[in-house]
């Protein structure tokens, strides 16, 4: 039977929702929707790029947590508030991420406090 692990470090940020930051279980990470909070879950709310740069910070910190990174994520599932910041999303997104990308999906109109939330599936090596 495969073990579900909670990997977490001192530099992951904290919750108060119920959910873990993420799951492993075998070499699948499964983090849940980050955006722009601080160490404690409250909502920092700024300008789309800024939010966006704090969500991929908050999201490579739990990658670093299990020992993966960026280049080992093979999904990721991408939520906006408006529409109208998909273009900016997408020249964002290809800071972090590069060809060949991982899957994606990209949802809008969706969100409240924050302007964008980011969730992804990673491999984590043995």
């Amino acid at each position: 039977m495969q073990t579900i692990e909670y990997p977490i470090s001192p530099d992951t940020s904290r919750t108060p929702l119920p959910f873990s930051p993420a799951t492993k279980v075998g070499n699948l990470l499964f983090v849940s929707g980050q955006a722009s909070t601080d160490d404690e879950g409250n909502v920092i709310s700024d300008t789309f790029e800024n939010e966006f740069h704090r969500t991929m910070d908050r999201l490579q910190r739990i990658l670093r947590a299990a020992g993966t990174d960026l280049q080992r994520v093979c999904q990721v599932r991408g939520y906006l508030k408006n529409s109208a910041d998909f273009p900016r999303y997408n020249e964002l997104y290809r800071q972090y991420f590069k060809p060949p990308y991982p899957a994606r999906t990209t949802i809008s109109e969706c969100l409240g406090k924050v302007l964008v939330e980011i969730e992804c599936i990673a491999v984590v090596e043995p």
